[in-house]
């Protein structure tokens, strides 16, 4: 089932503006759907979904981990049955896995690697979510890239 969600389909179109480069453009979309959707009032799919992605188009590390802990604050609230009704395949356990990895990123970039760790070992537990497929693999070598920095 495709995803039929208009506000995942947006967060997914300012995604590919940062990814194609276009940074400062993906962060006003961004911020514009977080004001839509009633920012941390809104649906926590949304929340979570556009934090998540927000994060990832940040030049300051501070303000990613920022979104980023937003992203995990609104997981939680999230269910397998909000997921499915916005045409998104996977379980919400499987949201996870990334969300420890970035925030362990970024937890590592300032320097709190006990932190760091702390979010690496919560990724590393939740791991078993992910299937065998791209994405499953991205969050497993990202996974192992970040624990051979931490050692």
């Amino acid at each position: 089932m495709p995803i039929t969600d208009p506000t995942i389909l947006r967060i997914g179109e300012a995604t590919q503006l940062n990814h194609s480069g276009k940074r400062e453009a993906a962060r006003e979309m961004f911020a514009s759907i977080w004001d839509e959707i009633g920012g941390e009032q809104g649906d926590p799919l949304h929340r979570c979904v556009v934090a998540h992605s927000m994060a990832d188009a940040q030049d300051d590390v501070r303000d990613e981990l920022l979104w980023d802990q937003r992203a995990l604050e609104a997981a939680p609230l999230i269910t397998d049955e909000r997921q499915a009704e916005a045409g998104v395949e996977m379980p919400v356990a499987a949201l996870y896995p990334s969300l420890h990895l970035n925030l362990a990123e970024c937890y590592r970039k300032i320097g709190d690697l006990d932190s760091a760790r702390e979010h690496v070992a919560q990724a590393e537990a939740t791991i078993g979510t992910l299937g065998d497929d791209a994405y499953g693999q991205l969050i497993r070598s990202g996974l192992d890239r970040l624990v051979g920095l931490l050692g």
